[in-house]
């Protein structure tokens, strides 16, 4: 019912820039949080940033000063500005977004957590 489609990883050197996006798509009434994640080979899954539908925003220590976490609530669109990229940030970008699906035309159905399939992003040293 709801999709989330990620675009933007890559490869880039150390110190480079990388933006992500990810779009949802489907039966949405309205979207809460949305936040990024990575795992790195070898490792957990761990939160990168969140945003709040309220534009509230909060950052792992790791990318705080070097990552900025933005939406667009028209576009249902979370991105992801990499900037100062080390090779430790190496790792698959994971967005994720919580909140309603739409029943009929105008009204709030049930609640939903998604996850997109995922972006890879490589800092070479």
């Amino acid at each position: 019912q709801v999709q989330l489609v990620e675009s933007g990883g890559g490869l880039v050197q150390a110190g480079g820039s990388l933006r992500l996006s990810c779009a949802a798509s489907g039966s949405i009434f309205s979207i809460d949080t949305m936040a990024w994640y990575r795992q790195a080979p070898g490792e957990q899954r761990e939160l990168v940033a969140t945003i709040t539908a309220g534009l509230h925003t909060n950052y792992a220590d790791a990318v705080k000063g070097r990552f900025t976490i933005s939406r667009d609530n028209a576009k249902n669109t979370v991105y992801l500005q990499m900037n100062s990229l080390k090779p430790e940030d190496t790792a698959i970008y994971y967005c994720r977004a919580g909140g309603f699906t739409r029943y009929g035309l105008y009204s709030r159905g049930a609640p939903f957590d998604y996850w997109g399939q995922g972006t890879q992003v490589t800092v070479s040293s």
